[in-house]
């Protein structure tokens, strides 16, 4: 197979698509952004053939292409057959998120050139569904600082050139809003004493130190740490000579705001320490404020 790398960033208008390119851009890839779906074969061969040959490309498709789009899925099939493989990373935010953010932008949705921002939004999640079904990697902003999507991009594409190495993926979760599909493993702290009906704690999160301090200060939670912390580090091996690059962890208390965020980021430093590459993702740390 060809030792081309191409990269296809795709997603939601609004979700984070422009930095993504960036990022893979001030690291070496030959980057384009909106080109035709239609063109892209033409385009990797022609790259492939250069005589300063690219080997690194990431491509911006999306619904900008209008009309073009619906080429997609057939252009991808036309580049696997002329054996070049590609990845494809999905971006995608909250309706909530992305409606805040045209409002801060002031631009206009692609697919609400007259309508609701909203109406664009529902439009697009429903055009790229299938594009989401085929995603490699699926990346949810909602909750991501620029700064901290720029560092998954760099720790999940990136780093991984230089030395392959798992990935482990801490994703604090409320089981009231349901289990994270796609975790490995998935572990429940709902026996530790929850900070919600203490009326001072209530308001916090699990990222404010007095809210860490009432959930470790339970015999149980630091018993279970330290468990829960060994048991990771004897799986990771195995993993690894799996073949695995990625291991998804879920944390998860009643709501997803107070527990299951103090254990995801203590695990993380934790595992930091002892040199893994880590992601926090707190899914639902803003939802449970009833």
């Amino acid at each position: 197979m060809n030792d081309l790398k191409l990269m296809i960033i795709t997603g939601l208008s609004g979700a984070g698509k422009t930095l993504a390119m960036r990022v893979f851009e001030d690291h070496g890839y030959f980057c384009v952004d909106n080109l035709p779906p239609a063109l892209i074969p033409t385009f990797i061969e022609l790259c492939s053939q250069s005589i300063k040959r690219i080997s690194k490309i990431a491509l911006v498709i999306d619904i900008r292409g209008g009309g073009f789009f619906d080429k997609l899925f057939e252009s991808l099939k036309e580049i696997s057959d002329l054996g070049f493989d590609y990845e494809i990373l999905f971006l995608e935010a909250s309706d909530e998120v992305l409606i805040k953010r045209y409002k801060e932008s002031r631009r206009r949705h692609p697919l609400a050139l007259e309508g609701r921002i909203v109406e664009g939004i529902t439009s697009e999640r429903q055009i790229m569904s299938k594009l989401r079904e085929a995603a490699d990697y699926i990346i949810d902003t909602s909750f991501k600082k620029p700064s901290e999507l720029k560092e998954e991009i760099i720790m999940r594409f990136i780093e991984r050139e230089k030395e392959e190495q798992l990935i482990i993926n801490l994703v604090s979760f409320g089981f009231k809003q349901g289990i994270p599909l796609d975790a490995d493993l998935i572990f429940d702290v709902r026996f530790i004493p929850n900070p919600y009906y203490i009326e001072d704690l209530r308001p916090y999160s699990g990222k404010d130190q007095k809210v860490r301090d009432f959930v470790m200060k339970w015999p149980e939670s630091r018993q279970f740490l330290k468990m829960l912390f060994d048991m990771i580090q004897y799986l990771i091996p195995y993993y690894i000579r799996e073949g695995k690059v990625q291991l998804v962890i879920g944390i998860g208390c009643t709501g997803g705001r107070h527990r299951s965020v103090v254990f995801a980021n203590e695990i993380a430093a934790m595992l930091k320490a002892s040199h893994h590459r880590v992601i926090v993702d707190h899914r639902d740390i803003n939802k449970d404020r009833s």
